[in-house]
């Protein structure tokens, strides 16, 4: 196995936890200041709070999945 398959399987999975870290953070943080600004949309802040943070997450999951083709295939 080559050591750039190595490095490449790496690269791929630290940085999707990286953006993926950084994006929730932003989700999460914004999504407070709206509830702090609007008490009353809590449950639709929420919502679409969860909705994005599953569209964030999805990134971190097809970065190990890379990796794993990276590792295998070397």
């Amino acid at each position: 196995m080559g050591v750039m398959a190595y490095l490449a399987a790496a690269i791929a999975v630290g940085l999707g936890a990286l953006g993926a870290g950084i994006g929730n953070g932003l989700i999460v943080s914004k999504t407070v200041e709206g509830i702090a600004r609007q008490p009353e949309a809590k449950s639709t802040l929420q919502t679409t709070m969860f909705i994005g943070v599953a569209l964030v997450e999805a990134l971190p999951i097809i970065g190990v999945v890379l990796a794993f083709m990276f590792y295998v295939g070397a």
